[in-house]
């Protein structure tokens, strides 16, 4: 018997003809890397946040997937170049070019080049549930209790 989601692909086109294809950096990685598809250099001063082009948009073959925009841990951690938005999220149902919100936490400017990786998009299944207001929630041990009640 085979698995329904093994005829599945996605599909993608090139906005711009100097797109780079995303890749996965190994065979095991979940995340496909997202590449610069800028005309020029871009700048990226301290504090400051701008909108990179990957040139390329994509068709998720189900609304019970999305696309998820996730920082590349290398940029993070070594530049300070982190997604502006924490995570992007992209709808099965969008057909527009992926951009990438990239921000600079770092005292140094950055400076994006064409065909960098920029970022990294990994496909995630979705659940629809259906949303029913209520009165009242079930009670559990913690309750309301939020930020920092488990603690440190």
């Amino acid at each position: 018997m085979s698995n329904k989601n093994e005829n599945q692909v996605l599909k993608f086109i090139k906005i711009s003809k100097n797109a780079h294809v995303p890749t996965r950096g190994t065979s095991y990685s979940a995340g496909m890397d997202l590449y610069a598809c800028e005309e020029t250099d871009v700048i990226i001063n301290p504090s400051e946040i701008k909108k990179i082009s990957c040139g390329i948009a994509i068709e998720i073959p189900s609304k019970n997937y999305a696309a998820f925009i996730f920082s590349r841990s290398g940029l993070g951690v070594n530049h300070g170049i982190a997604m502006a938005n924490g995570v992007g999220v992209i709808d099965s149902d969008y057909r527009g070019e992926i951009f990438v919100g990239l921000c600079n936490v770092s005292n140094k400017p950055y400076t994006v080049h064409h065909n960098d990786r920029i970022a990294q998009m990994i496909i995630i299944e979705t659940k629809y549930f259906p949303l029913v207001e209520c009165l009242s929630l079930s009670k559990t041990s913690r309750g309301s209790d939020g930020f920092g009640s488990t603690g440190k």
